[in-house]
């Protein structure tokens, strides 16, 4: 993966203009889009799409600095169709416009081609098992919330909260599959994962495909495929949440498997009674890489 990685970058770097076909990139190193969008996004720190951006107005700065060049020519060399796009783009890089960098020389805000490296991590095993699992149904009750990396998600919290008592035994009594018990379930990231954007959380717990299902309750189909589940142990949600990360930087490179589109979904095993320890399982959706 970080031979992947790197090819990337360098791909990148070749085709600032127009850096489109992702799905094409991933190809030709080697995974799917998906997969290659997530790990990024993970070891970077930031979405490619942004990634491409600043070294994208990175490189587009010396040209205007050169001046051998009209702003628009500037503009559509680098994948935009008028000169107010570029620099729009171009403000919101270097916090100033292409127009007082020519005239100035600056400031500019640039952005290092990356470069990743493989590190010694991982003094500490994770707990992993990987399963089949035939297509089974998560059911609950889903919100759009937007991504929080750290900490606990408000928007998450009060979707919780606001259910009656009543509504988390019902559910119990529902569950019929694996993962058991009441779940924490997360749809439709978006594969940059950045902060901020929106995805499905569902509070509910698996079914079977014949399980009858309320008609006030909402539905995940999730097709028959592999799994990678992560059993984590301590404080909460801290510790879910670098386990999580952990996946990204330790697990994937090293073991032969790739995320594929699907739920991420918790499952609360034990916890103490503030919640502020849990035990968890972490299910992931994998294919072979």
């Amino acid at each position: 993966m970080i031979s992947a990685l790197n090819r990337l970058v360098d791909l990148v770097e070749e085709h600032l203009g127009d850096v489109s076909d992702v799905d094409g990139l991933a190809a030709a190193v080697g995974t799917t889009e998906y997969h290659l969008r997530r790990m990024f996004s993970s070891l970077a720190g930031m979405p490619l799409s942004e990634y491409v951006r600043r070294r994208r107005m990175t490189v587009a700065a010396g040209d205007v600095v050169r001046g051998e060049d009209d702003l628009l020519t500037i503009a559509v060399r680098y994948g935009y169709g008028s000169t107010e796009a570029f620099g729009r783009a171009f403000r919101a890089v270097h916090g100033t416009g292409p127009g007082d960098v020519r005239r100035d020389g600056g400031p500019l805000r640039a952005q290092p081609q990356l470069r990743f490296r493989l590190t010694v991590e991982g003094s500490t095993p994770m707990d992993t098992r990987i399963i089949d699992r035939p297509a089974f149904r998560l059911v609950g009750h889903a919100a759009r919330v937007p991504l929080i990396h750290h900490g606990v998600n408000p928007h998450i919290q009060r979707h919780v909260t606001a259910l009656p008592p009543e509504e988390h035994g019902r559910l119990k009594a529902l569950s019929d599959n694996e993962p058991a018990g009441l779940l924490q379930v997360c749809d439709d990231l978006d594969p940059d994962s950045a902060e901020g954007t929106e995805l499905t959380y569902l509070h509910g717990v698996a079914v079977s495909g014949t399980t009858p299902v309320p008609d006030d309750l909402d539905a995940i189909e999730v097709p028959t495929g592999r799994w990678a589940v992560f059993r984590t142990a301590g404080p909460y949600p801290e510790t879910l949440q670098q386990t999580w990360a952990a996946t990204a930087t330790e697990w994937f490179p090293a073991n032969p498997w790739r995320l594929r589109p699907g739920p991420s979904i918790v499952a609360v095993l034990d916890r103490a009674a503030d919640f502020s320890t849990a035990t968890c399982e972490l299910w992931l959706p994998v294919e072979p890489a």
